[in-house]
């Protein structure tokens, strides 16, 4: 009698779909790093990020950065997040990106990941990861493969 009862008492309204948008954008961007001299720990340095993003990505993005270890060997490692705002192929809103960069003895290991749950305002539901390319010149540029999910 209880497994008829819990059969009827469910609902038989099929769950929205979500679509699913995966996207690339690319771009230039411009980077102010500022050192802080608030060094609580010895080779441990705190960085404020000033970004400007141009290209499918239109906007700024503020944040921080937290390095440690690097020393000759060409070494060390960093973590930071940064909050973009602006337009991401027209589409207008904000997200967080968090950073993980690690350098072993010259060989560098970043990764870039929207943080999740993030995304405001056309940009919410966004995911996606980053790529960050400097030329030989020191300008910077940016590969960007995301996916926005809508529910109807």
């Amino acid at each position: 009698m209880f497994m008829a009862l819990s059969a009827q008492s469910q609902s038989t309204k099929p769950a929205p779909k979500e679509a699913f948008v995966t996207s690339h954008a690319t771009g230039p961007f411009d980077v102010k790093m500022i050192p802080q001299e608030d060094k609580s720990v010895d080779g441990v340095t705190r960085m404020l990020i000033d970004k400007q993003y141009h290209g499918d990505l239109e906007g700024t993005a503020k944040g921080q950065m937290l390095t440690g270890g690097i020393n000759t060997s060409k070494s060390g490692a960093y973590v930071a997040i940064e909050k973009f705002t602006g337009t991401l192929q027209g589409r207008t809103g904000s997200f967080v990106l968090h950073h993980t960069g690690i350098m072993t003895r010259g060989t560098p290991d970043l990764t870039i990941l929207v943080a999740p749950d993030s995304g405001t305002g056309q940009l919410a539901g966004i995911t996606g990861k980053m790529t960050i390319n400097i030329a030989a010149d020191g300008k910077h540029s940016y590969d960007f493969e995301y996916t926005i999910v809508a529910t109807p």
